[in-house]
């Protein structure tokens, strides 16, 4: 199974894993799944940093880069075909980063872990990640 953690569930799984349904966590430790993190979210996880609204034990520049290898989790580019197909998408979701998530989901047929009822409005595949 390929899925696409959103920011706050990749932040559950290193910080508060007990706010993950246990299925999910098993998801998301299964060697075979190939999980990734879009470099959206990354974008998102630092501009929070900067503005003070997300505290880090180290800098984003260490964090991500360590806790990604850790986890075994895959960087996701956002590619030209991801933006065109944001396009496309009812405004259902304001959130840019939510929406290039969704983006990128759908045109590499993941599933998205994540929390965001809003998410639920569209049609990509969504793994429901909170408790």
């Amino acid at each position: 199974m390929r899925l696409l953690v959103d920011t706050h569930c990749w932040l559950w799984q290193l910080s508060a894993p007990e706010r993950l349904r246990p299925e999910v966590l098993e998801l998301l430790s299964e060697p075979t799944n190939e999980i990734y993190l879009s470099v959206a979210s990354v974008w998102e996880l630092v501009i929070k940093h900067s503005l003070g609204k997300l505290t880090l034990p180290v800098p984003p520049e260490r964090y991500v880069p360590e806790r990604m290898a850790r986890l075994g989790q895959s960087s996701l580019p956002i590619e030209q075909r991801h933006v065109l197909r944001v396009a496309g998408l009812p405004p259902h979701h304001k959130d840019p980063f939510d929406r290039i998530l969704l983006a990128q989901a759908m045109a590499d047929d993941m599933a998205i872990v994540t929390a965001d009822k809003a998410m639920t409005m569209y049609e990509a595949r969504i793994v429901w990640g909170a408790v």
